[in-house]
């Protein structure tokens, strides 16, 4: 937050193809379910996105739930805090995640001891009967193995969902060494939802090289050139989200 007496600046973009979103730019919501959480609303189909993702800040000894309808999936990822899955009371710390199938009940959440901050995705669930139903899915990211990635020992990548065409999303975790990066220049028709979780680097959107951050979001639609550049002196790590699996409607 800058001073009144400073000129306002943003390295925020909003197109068509494309969306940075610095967090110091998002003004907290009050949503049904989540109590006195704030919820930062990052991603919607009111950008353009075919999916919803939130980062909630929930108070220490306070409760939320994910309202969804019956045929929608989410994904949630502990960023910071510790809690518990109220259903199960399942303990849950930073880099707990878990996918929750459309046809179980919403995943709730508690605080414990102090506050907890939540990455919250929401995806119509796009049936594949040949395939069968997607199952519930969770884990920590810290048991799901890093590997090389692109012949490149300091690109690694973790697949947090299993590769299985029963799912029709992903959620990675990409890790960078300085100077590292994507190969190339990425073009394809999967949508993407990132937040970058340490770190800093460059990112290639749609023909535009922008400074990227921790705590920065990124949407990318369908065909939007990308590519990304660790820099800084400590490794970059962000975690994303792309539709997968499916055919391509008409």
């Amino acid at each position: 937050m800058r001073r009144p007496d400073q000129l306002v600046q943003s390295r925020a973009r909003v197109s068509r193809r494309y969306a940075l979103m610095p967090l110091e730019g998002f003004p907290p919501s009050r949503l049904p379910g989540w109590g006195d959480a704030d919820v930062f609303v990052l991603a919607s189909p009111a950008l353009g996105a075919g999916f919803v993702q939130y980062l909630v800040d929930l108070p220490a000894g306070s409760s939320g739930q994910a309202n969804r309808d019956a045929g929608v999936e989410t994904f949630y990822y502990v960023l910071a805090g510790t809690g518990r899955l109220t259903t199960g009371s399942t303990p849950i710390k930073p880099g707990s995640f878990g996918l929750v199938p459309p046809r179980e009940p919403a995943p709730d959440f508690t605080a414990e001891q102090g506050p907890m901050r939540l990455l919250v995705l929401h995806k119509r669930y796009e049936p594949a009967p040949e395939y069968g139903l997607a199952i519930a899915h969770a884990g920590h990211v810290d048991d799901i193995p890093a590997e090389v990635w692109a012949e490149n020992p300091d690109s690694l990548l973790q697949t947090l969902i299993p590769d299985d065409p029963a799912f029709d999303l992903a959620m990675n975790v990409f890790t960078f060494q300085p100077g590292c990066g994507l190969p190339v220049v990425e073009t394809h028709v999967m949508e993407h939802g990132l937040l970058f979780l340490e770190g800093r680097g460059l990112y290639y959107l749609d023909g535009e090289w922008l400074e990227v951050e921790r705590d920065d979001f990124i949407w990318m639609g369908p065909y939007c050139p990308q590519s990304f550049v660790a820099a800084g002196p400590t490794p970059s790590r962000y975690l994303y989200y792309k539709n997968v699996n499916r055919e391509i409607t008409l």
